[in-house]
């Protein structure tokens, strides 16, 4: 595992990024600095390189990393294939959005509605229901206390336009409402967004073309 794995260092916590599958799945880990507590964001694929990750960080803390929860942005295949075996090598919880755990290849130990906070020993992250991409779909976010918020928007929101929802108009405004008032009416144009594949953006990088992607509906 390339050590460029690491792409923020932030006061509280580290967070690394891996790509994996041909779908070019990202997979994101938060560690704790002081008592080594992570989050890992969609186990997508290629559990052996999760584990190299894992290893990895266990260099941003001077306490034994624990992986403490895996959580799931949403349902679709390429971002759990490697779920079960992570899983099963760290006996790691899981956390998913309500209305996408059942759909999950093993049992979810969180259940993650609007706002829920989830408290880690050194940081804390708090759900987004964005509806449209799948009917669960979460986003999680991470308020450096120090710097920008850290949206890991799975595949809801990606530079230049909203998650796929196959040209369904309902969907698609449902998405496009809940991106607008959830997390560009939330949050300031300095916050970054980690999507849930390719590279990252800012919101204010995006805000511009909010009413460009209503337009053209996609």
């Amino acid at each position: 595992m390339p050590m460029d794995s690491l792409i923020h260092s932030l006061r509280d916590v580290t967070i690394r990024r891996i790509s994996v599958s041909e779908m070019d799945n990202n997979v994101y880990l938060l560690t704790a600095k002081a008592s080594g507590a992570q989050l890992l964001i969609d186990a997508a694929d290629d559990a052996a390189a999760i584990k190299a990750l894992l290893a990895d960080a266990a260099a941003d803390t001077e306490a034994t990393p624990k992986l403490a929860l895996i959580a799931t942005t949403h349902q679709h295949w390429d971002h759990v294939r490697a779920l079960p075996e992570v899983v099963k090598a760290t006996g790691a919880k899981t956390a998913a959005g309500t209305d996408d755990a059942p759909a999950l290849p093993v049992p979810v130990d969180v259940l993650l509605d609007h706002g829920d906070v989830g408290n880690f020993d050194g940081f804390d992250v708090t759900a987004v229901h964005l509806r449209g991409h799948t009917p669960g779909s979460v986003a999680l976010v991470y308020q450096d206390p120090a710097g920008p918020a850290h949206i890991f928007s799975g595949d809801s929101l990606f530079p230049g336009g909203v998650g796929n929802t196959d040209k369904d108009p309902e969907r698609f405004t449902q998405l496009l409402d809940d991106v607008s008032a959830r997390l560009f009416d939330v949050y300031p144009d300095d916050t970054v967004v980690h999507p849930g594949h390719g590279k990252p953006t800012t919101l204010g990088a995006e805000r511009p073309y909010l009413a460009e992607w209503r337009a053209r509906g996609w």
